[in-house]
């Protein structure tokens, strides 16, 4: 048996999957299944546990490695679980030695007793480079995702993940652009660039070069991309240039998914967000008026320590006031060891009340959006036999029109409510 990869969370973990399982092979690791894990909220921690305990019932030879966000700041609770055999921090997941040392350490049987000896995690904080580790591809994907930077260095009072991913530092633009052409030439056609802080980019790198001086690059030294995506943007960190190819660049997709978090003024504050109410109107109605056709996505946390009602209310709002049609929503969870967790907490009854009514109003806002597709054509990228995706990323039931990877126009006919349906 080969390696297996288990993968949770967001685009560059999908991402550093393939990564990983390219240097496991090479390292001459078998039998193994590897637990690529997520660290943005407790549910994320409690299904990777529960996922191991699924895959030790289901494979009871197989050796497991856990790594990841969640392998890097809770080590201990993955080593502490008797199905785990090897935990690997998120410094030593691209490193071929690592591997080496962890599939000799498996055929030695190692770690059948002592949980620290299963452990292979170190100071992410000392990591001050991110080299990009060339791929052909990621199996079974029509698009492919190129990791552009990692870590980031704000310190919003919710979030874990600067203590599993480190500080920011981003990818050499020359080293990007290769990568690009790399997976056009072997026939992706569109590209979503992806970190944990996009639109922090270059800010360690020479001359301190700016996510949209690299979306033009990209687009110019390669003519043949199709579809330019970006992954989660933050309104705040915004250039100009940025703002340029979003107006004049018709392969730079019309989708921008924001970090927006809440809609009141107190509450991201209290997050330590960057942005205020009004600042992420202001870029919506700015990026609207370039782009008159674009479309918004948002991540919103329902029930932030402290949150009232009528705080609460004014996340509902924004998502009208922005004009936001794809909705995330993350029920507060607090993690251990951010200052989020030591605030006054919202009921979890009232949280999970918040959450199911902004996901309600999500629905609306993106029936809405699905209303006014109908009878406009569209581009789409053939995802399966039966789903591809617009520009804007919206789904749409095609039927079996063309095969996976196709770039097809169709007419939009209706809509399930979650769907675009082709004429």
């Amino acid at each position: 048996m080969s390696v297996e990869v288990v993968t949770f969370g967001c685009r560059l973990n999908t991402h550093e999957s393939e990564i990983m399982r390219g240097k496991a092979h090479e390292a001459g690791l078998t039998d193994a299944v590897v637990v690529n894990t997520c660290a943005v909220t407790a549910e994320a921690v409690r299904q990777a546990r529960q996922t191991i305990r699924r895959i030790r019932r289901e494979r009871p030879d197989a050796r497991i490695v856990v790594t990841g966000c969640a392998a890097q700041t809770e080590p201990a609770t993955f080593a502490a679980m008797p199905e785990v055999d090897r935990v690997v921090g998120n410094t030593g997941k691209f490193d071929i030695a690592a591997w080496r040392d962890t599939r000799a350490a498996l055929a030695r049987g190692a770690f059948g007793i002592d949980a620290e000896e299963k452990v292979v995690v170190n100071d992410i904080m000392a990591v001050r480079d991110t080299a990009l580790h060339l791929i052909e591809g990621l199996e079974g994907r029509v698009r492919a995702t190129v990791q552009i930077q990692n870590g980031c260095d704000h310190r919003c009072t919710f979030c874990i993940i600067p203590y599993g991913r480190g500080n920011s530092r981003s990818v050499p633009m020359g080293e990007i652009v290769t990568q690009v052409r790399k997976l056009v030439e072997n026939g992706y056609r569109e590209i979503v660039l992806t970190g944990v802080d996009i639109t922090s980019y270059g800010q360690n790198l020479p001359g301190a070069p700016k996510l949209g001086a690299l979306v033009k690059q990209i687009l110019k030294h390669v003519p043949e991309l199709e579809r330019l995506r970006l992954s989660s943007v933050d309104s705040v960190e915004a250039d100009s240039d940025l703002l340029d190819a979003l107006a004049s660049e018709a392969r730079l997709m019309p989708h921008l998914h924001l970090s927006l978090q809440a809609g009141d003024d107190m509450i991201l504050k209290r997050m330590k967000r960057r942005h205020l109410r009004a600042d992420a109107i202001a870029f919506c109605d700015q990026v609207r008026r370039l782009r008159p056709d674009v479309v918004f996505g948002a991540d919103i946390i329902a029930g932030f320590p402290t949150e009232t009602e009528a705080m609460f209310a004014r996340s509902l709002d924004i998502v009208d006031e922005c004009g936001l049609t794809h909705l995330h929503v993350f029920p507060f969870s607090p993690r251990p060891g951010t200052p989020a967790a030591r605030m006054p907490q919202v009921a979890r009854e009232t949280v999970k009340d918040r959450a199911k009514r902004l996901r309600e109003k999500g629905e609306t806002a993106l029936r809405r959006h699905l209303d006014g597709e109908i009878g406009q054509t569209r581009s789409v990228l053939i995802e399966t036999d039966e789903i591809g995706r617009t520009a804007h990323f919206t789904p749409v039931r095609t039927g079996a029109c063309a095969p996976a990877g196709s770039i097809v126009e169709v007419g939009i006919a209706g809509h399930d409510g979650r769907h675009l349906i082709a004429a």
